[in-house]
């Protein structure tokens, strides 16, 4: 256990976290099988076919509608809530730490802003709940989400988008709109992924999405000896992973090539999310096309898989800290022996 270790969240925000993670991958899922039928086809018909596909979609949509509101109620009927929204709007402390650490960058400043301190080895009460970075994450994904409902609600039934628009393409635009603002955050969710289950620190996964701060001491003094203080705590413990290296590199391939190929299929794909009126015809539409938005979809798969994996970690780590406080209680509560008294 290192400094590195640190939970951020509290235990509704990691379990929210998770369902909104799953809600989120299975709308990727079941919204690019209709996107790429053609790539995946597969996928398609893993999940029932055009009406099976559309139907879990919508199912999904719903899901993402429920976990919303609720999070609008807690953030404003709970302190703890509204003490997390004061926390991640940026301030002058944030641009002050995108400015030191463009330059940083640039070899002009010594260390990092502490605002830009996500991990790296720094004491719990030095980092801040979200690095100005992790602030940005949080409101363009907010937007997103918003837009991508209040668009998914409109072209529930086309007809009646077409109708309420008295024109097909004024209620088409709605439709190109929500297959490109799916394309734009799928982008967005592979790096995260990326970032958050390949840092050489916390590979193969961060866990402060997952396990709340309250399961986390803040300090670590009890099992530490002089050598210890002597030779450091912190993240100068830590060892690299010897698969490290070149999972992390083929997961950044496989990311660009996703994002690349997904990016070119929808502008290139006609029907969806481009109209065959605006789609601009003639692209790559080979094999190599075919990989690329399946390698896409494989990176998303293991980033469901990751997902699941954080909430596999926080099962044991809960176990194990059970086990850990059996013996004391057992101690403390048990009844004298003999000579004891």
């Amino acid at each position: 256990m290192t400094n590195l270790d640190h939970g951020k969240f509290t235990r509704m925000t990691t379990i929210f976290h998770s369902l909104l993670a799953l809600d989120v991958f299975a709308l990727f899922f079941t919204g690019y099988a209709i996107m790429f039928n053609d790539e995946l086809w597969w996928l398609l018909v893993l999940m029932g076919g055009n009406v099976g596909v559309v139907s879990l979609h919508r199912l999904a949509g719903l899901g993402l509608i429920a976990l919303i509101t609720f999070w609008l109620f807690v953030t404003v009927l709970t302190d703890t809530g509204r003490s997390n929204v004061s926390e991640a709007i940026p301030g002058p402390d944030d641009v002050a730490a995108f400015v030191q650490d463009v330059q940083f960058m640039l070899g002009r400043a010594d260390e990092r802003h502490p605002n830009a301190r996500q991990f790296a080895g720094y004491e719990a009460d030095e980092v801040p709940l979200l690095s100005y970075v992790g602030k940005g994450v949080v409101f363009i994904f907010a937007i997103e989400l918003t837009l991508l409902i209040a668009s998914g609600l409109l072209i529930w039934s086309k007809t009646g988008l077409m109708e309420l628009f008295a024109t097909k393409s004024a209620a088409m635009a709605f439709v190109v709109f929500h297959g490109l603002l799916g394309v734009i955050m799928l982008m967005g969710v592979m790096f995260h992924i990326f970032e958050h289950g390949f840092h050489p620190a916390f590979y193969p996964l961060e866990t402060k999405a997952f396990i709340p701060r309250r399961l986390i001491p803040e300090h670590h003094d009890d099992d530490t000896d002089e050598d210890d203080e002597a030779e450091g705590t912190g993240i100068e413990k830590l060892t690299l992973s010897p698969s490290w290296n070149w999972v992390a590199n083929l997961m950044g391939v496989l990311t660009v090539v996703g994002i690349v190929s997904v990016l070119v299929g929808s502008i290139f794909d006609e029907g969806y999310p481009v109209p065959r009126e605006l789609a601009l015809g003639g692209g790559p539409t080979n094999l190599l096309l075919t990989i690329g938005i399946n390698v896409g979809i494989l990176v998303l798969f293991v980033g469901l898989v990751l997902s699941l994996y954080g909430n596999v970690l926080r099962r044991r780590w809960q176990r194990q800290l059970e086990t850990e406080r059996e013996p004391a209680t057992a101690t403390d509560g048990g009844q004298l022996g003999p000579g004891e008294d």
